[in-house]
């Protein structure tokens, strides 16, 4: 019995997603005119015989478009004839103080708000799985690269750290860009507004916008052009993030002992066809592909833009739909990437004690606790490092001996340096362990524990934050919607019936 009924709900759930209208032009002209015809017979000017009239052949219209096969014609001057066929030639005085151009930059904010919402969300999953990875590396210790270099040691946690910081102010240029997107231009017309009364603020409100945009020749003629480039910013900045990072997963693969790489199958790696022994990291070269994908649109909308006066259709948001769309895709293919990576602290820590990352904090200790010029250290340091590399010496079998010696034939020449080895065998040893040094760092912001769980706390509640307003947000729009449709429905009052077209109503 549980099982039938299970496979009812079941069916039913399918049913319904399957039958889920598409939230296009069509259902946001849709939204549009139920707004209108609720505002503008509100206001007077409608009567309530044609508002009720007006809002069934509306609803008839959507009903239509909502089955499974139906054209669902997206520009205004294809939307109407649809209104006329179910409610005759009056309905189009919904049209006064309306244009296609005011009604269309509309819906495109609608829409791209709606992408807007859908990418702020998922960044936020994006965060989250980042910050689970840094928690769990607080000491993991790897080297950093500068100039394509090994420079110096770091905790992995840090390192990730500073990629949540990244990520979190294209966040934060999400948001402002959401905040200037959704301001309704519907009232503005053509460029100048309408000699008709439109309530412009109600209309914005049942749309879901937090204002009106409210010049009328800005808000149709200026600011879509812009709205494109800043957008592409957003998705350059967010693509251009993910790359560099992806990149330097992918200079471990050139090594047979990787310190970093991605756990195997799942999508996530395929095997050579001619090679065996390669395990290709697939979602790293599709995800980087889409970065450089998404950065050739964000470019393409700058130049629609370019040397066009105001007011031209080569910009206004074209194509932005597909650039926001490309950037979800990727962030959520990159959330995959962090959850697949698989770290060999070890084979990390192994990489650092091969070479002379720690050469810096020789300079360091010297100049901290003997008062030795940073750069007289910086010397002896280097002298060490040639020394070394010259006899295939590493860090670990670099003894202490030899460290006085080569100081000592320095400080010979050098009157600068004090005459015996100041630094103790202790001193020696902790300027060349890597995990030593990340944990005696004591700046604020530094790699030490206790800054990173200030900055893990830190970046938790930026996170929390974000996961907020991108709720908020979201139930706003869907607050209002369930508003505009509660309205629509009163006003039709016979919701469920067909329309009776006026030629028909005569006929009777």
């Amino acid at each position: 019995m549980y099982k039938t009924i299970i496979g009812a709900l079941l069916a039913m759930l399918l049913t319904a997603t399957a039958q889920a209208a598409p939230r296009d032009n069509f259902y946001w002209l849709g939204q549009i005119n139920k707004a209108s015809v609720v505002i503008n017979t509100d206001e007077g000017l409608l009567t309530a015989e044609q508002g009720t009239r007006f809002a069934n052949g509306i609803e008839q219209v959507l009903k239509e478009g909502d089955k499974e096969g139906a054209p669902r014609p997206g520009l205004v001057i294809t939307f109407e004839p649809l209104l006329i066929n179910a409610a005759g030639p009056e309905i189009t005085m919904l049209h006064a103080g309306r244009s296609s151009q005011d009604m269309l930059t509309t819906v495109s904010l609608a829409m791209q708000r709606e992408e807007a919402l859908k990418l702020a969300a998922a960044l936020n999953e994006m965060q989250a799985a980042l910050l689970t990875l840094a928690e769990a590396n607080c000491d993991t210790i790897i080297p950093n690269y500068t100039n394509g270099v090994a420079a110096q040691p770091n905790s992995l946690a840090h390192y990730l750290l500073a990629y949540s910081c990244a990520f979190a102010r294209d966040m934060d240029r999400l948001q402002a860009y959401y905040a200037r997107i959704n301001r309704s231009p519907m009232g503005a017309t053509v460029l100048n507004g309408t000699g008709w009364p439109l309530n412009r603020d109600r209309m914005a409100s049942y749309l879901g916008f937090d204002d009106i945009a409210y010049n009328t020749y800005d808000a149709g003629q200026v600011f879509p052009g812009e709205a494109a480039i800043e957008l592409g910013g957003i998705a350059t900045g967010i693509s251009q993030h993910i790359g560099s990072f992806i990149e330097e997963i992918m200079q471990q693969y050139a090594q047979p002992r990787p310190w970093i790489l991605l756990k195997e199958g799942n999508g996530n790696t395929y095997v050579s066809s001619a090679m065996p022994q390669k395990r290709n990291p697939g979602i790293l070269n599709s995800c980087r592909t889409e970065c450089s994908t998404i950065m050739g649109l964000a470019v393409g909308a700058t130049f629609r833009t370019h040397n066009v006066p105001a007011g031209m259709a080569d910009g206004r948001l074209r194509g932005t739909d597909s650039i926001t769309g490309k950037t979800t895709k990727v962030v959520k293919q990159f959330t995959k990437i962090l959850q697949a990576l698989e770290i060999k602290p070890d084979r990390a820590l192994e990489e650092l004690n091969l070479d002379w990352t720690c050469s810096q904090e020789i300079a360091d200790v010297l100049m901290r606790k003997y008062k030795i010029p940073f750069r007289t250290g910086h010397h002896f340091a280097s002298e060490i490092v040639t020394y070394a590399r010259s006899n295939n010496i590493t860090p670990n079998a670099f003894t202490y001996a030899e460290a006085a010696s080569i100081y000592a034939k320095l400080a010979a020449t050098d009157k600068a340096l004090p005459p015996s080895f100041p630094m103790t065998e202790s001193d020696w040893r902790n300027a060349l362990d890597p995990r030593a040094i990340v944990a005696h760092r004591a700046v604020k912001g530094g790699p030490q524990r206790a800054e990173l769980a200030i900055m893990l706390e830190q970046q938790h509640k930026t996170l929390a934050a974000d996961t907020a307003w991108q709720q908020k947000a979201s139930a706003k729009v869907k607050k209002a919607e369930q508003k505009l449709n509660a309205d629509f429905t009163a006003l039709s009052k016979i919701k469920g019936q067909k329309a009776i077209s006026p030629s028909r109503e005569n006929s009777l």
